[in-house]
């Protein structure tokens, strides 16, 4: 295997970022959990590849592998480094860039140079309400969302003592979830500042999670403690997010930075 390759990070969630013509000749399960190896390999959380569109009026199409070898629908964080990654290559032709991945096409735009708001489409609640699971004695409560990919959000008061190491693994594979998903520990500080970690399906709790960021804004906004604007920060940084309320998409926006370029041969 012989490919270039980007490494790039939003707030420390970082990707292995390379552009492939066929997506026949792409790494196995295996070799994406060699690759993602911090040790012995490249190290990240999850691998982007970058394809020609398969649609009208998009400009590229992205697949997302975990660190696990797992395929996934969607990853906020990636959706900004590969608009990034394409500014970078010129390939930009428009202000309003338009890509597609597992989970539906988005839209992103440049504000600042390395900053990228996303248009993450409308957030997908599972019920009406909160919902409930007991795990051993405890009665875990949940909002459960769809930002293209699957989030439980479970609201916290202290964001430092919360079980994310305990809790996150037992969640994530918990029966009720068959395809798994993504646990989201939320503290909310005022209607517009939040802080949050999140456990990843199949790469464990990382510094920042994009679509997680996503779901929590929607959970506390549909329960009515955020205004339309909020800042939630996270063990890597800040993002901003913005919902009007239903019926409308939700923008995020947040950087995405290159951390170096390199090569692998055999």
């Amino acid at each position: 295997m012989s490919l270039a390759f980007t490494k790039m990070h939003g707030l420390g969630n970082d990707f292995m970022v390379f552009e492939a013509q066929h997506e026949a000749s792409l790494p196995t399960a295996a070799d994406w959990r060699e690759l993602a190896d911090r040790h012995t390999g490249i190290g990240f959380d999850q691998a982007l590849v970058i394809l020609p569109p398969r649609t009208a009026h998009t400009l590229a199409y992205y697949r997302i592998f975990n660190a696990d070898g797992g395929e996934v629908e969607q990853c906020g964080n990636g959706a900004r480094c590969v608009a990034e990654w394409l500014r970078r290559h010129d390939r930009c032709g428009t202000d309003l860039l338009r890509l597609e991945s597992r989970g539906g096409i988005i839209e992103a735009r440049f504000t600042a140079p390395g900053i990228v708001a996303v248009n993450m489409g409308e957030p997908r609640f599972a019920s009406t309400g909160r919902s409930h699971l007991q795990l051993d004695a405890q009665n875990i409560t949940f909002t459960e969302v769809s930002m293209g990919n699957p989030h439980i959000v479970l609201e916290v008061e202290d964001i430092d003592a919360a079980p994310v190491a305990q809790l996150g693994p037992r969640l994530e594979s918990h029966p009720r979830f068959p395809a798994r998903t993504n646990v989201g520990f939320l503290q909310i500080v005022d209607r517009r500042h939040a802080k949050l970690r999140v456990y990843e399906r199949g790469v464990g709790e990382t510094r920042a999670c994009g679509t997680g960021a996503c779901a929590a804004m929607a959970a506390g906004r549909r329960a009515g403690a955020f205004d339309e604007e909020v800042a939630i920060a996270l063990p890597g940084g800040t993002l901003s997010l913005c919902w009007p309320g239903a019926g409308e998409p939700l923008w995020m926006t947040g950087p995405a930075a290159v951390s170096f370029r390199g090569e692998i041969g055999e």
